[in-house]
């Protein structure tokens, strides 16, 4: 693993040898895993919920507006 910056770099070459996890790499792996799962708390979760519904009433806001325009539409081309 190179650090550029303080930030890893994950190399997926072997280098000619035996393909297999070093310490410095599950080391990081580890710390990443660690901050994972302290982000994932009652915000994160309160975070995950809104945006669910914030998509589900998009949606129907979009299509209510369609519905309503046609709807507006073909009144004006009757009247």
């Amino acid at each position: 693993m190179l650090r550029h910056d303080h930030h890893p770099v994950w190399s997926t070459s072997s280098m000619g040898q035996e393909a297999d996890t070093s310490p410095m790499e599950l080391a990081a792996l580890s710390q990443h895993l660690g901050r994972c799962q302290r982000n994932q708390g009652r915000l994160f979760a309160m975070r995950c919920h809104g945006e669910t519904v914030g998509r589900f009433v998009a949606s129907r806001v979009v299509t209510t507006l369609v519905v309503g325009s046609a709807l507006v539409g073909a009144g004006a081309l009757l009247l």
